[in-house]
């Protein structure tokens, strides 16, 4: 008889721009039976040129969850777990990702990369220099959607791991 197959998990990432989620989320997709969703890899394909401000990027993420959310637990129900390398920073995408693996009765992980700001600026005007990532975001950039951040709280019920 095949032993059965462990619950898949959902894992899910919250820390502002240039934190190192997608570095943290790489190295989660590299376990067995787990596949990488990268927010940033489909809103380049699927809207080339087309983000340039923060009104543009909810008008196309919200698009891109909206097409993930039944895929996302498609898979999961099906024994795979996913690395969703799309932001957990509001309590409503949060609650959006909740309804995934609540959806597909999945084990999550909400993963808090809990880095000071100077830090992620640091990051991103490297990551910017660099060329290797297909958005740039200035440092008025990174404040307009910081403000935006909020921590996870208990009250929210999430299976968290802080990273700092």
């Amino acid at each position: 008889m095949t032993p059965p197959l462990p619950r898949p998990v959902l894992h899910i990432v919250c820390g502002k721009i240039g934190a190192g989620k997608s570095t943290l989320m790489r190295q989660l997709a590299e376990a067995p039976a787990t596949v990488l969703i990268s927010e940033d890899v489909w809103l380049a394909a699927l809207y080339p040129g087309e983000i340039h401000e923060l009104p543009d990027y909810v008008r196309c993420a919200g698009r891109l969850k909206q097409a993930m959310a039944d895929h996302v637990a498609g898979l999961l129900r099906a024994g795979v777990s996913v690395v969703l390398d799309f932001p957990a920073n509001t309590v409503a995408g949060r609650r959006w990702m909740r309804g995934i693996f609540e959806a597909a009765g999945a084990a999550h992980r909400l993963h808090f990369l809990d880095v000071p700001d100077e830090v992620c600026r640091q990051r991103l005007r490297a990551r910017n220099a660099s060329g290797t990532h297909p958005f740039e975001t200035t440092d008025e950039q990174f404040e307009l959607i910081s403000s935006h951040f909020a921590a996870p709280s208990p009250e929210e019920g999430f299976d968290v791991e802080r990273h700092a």
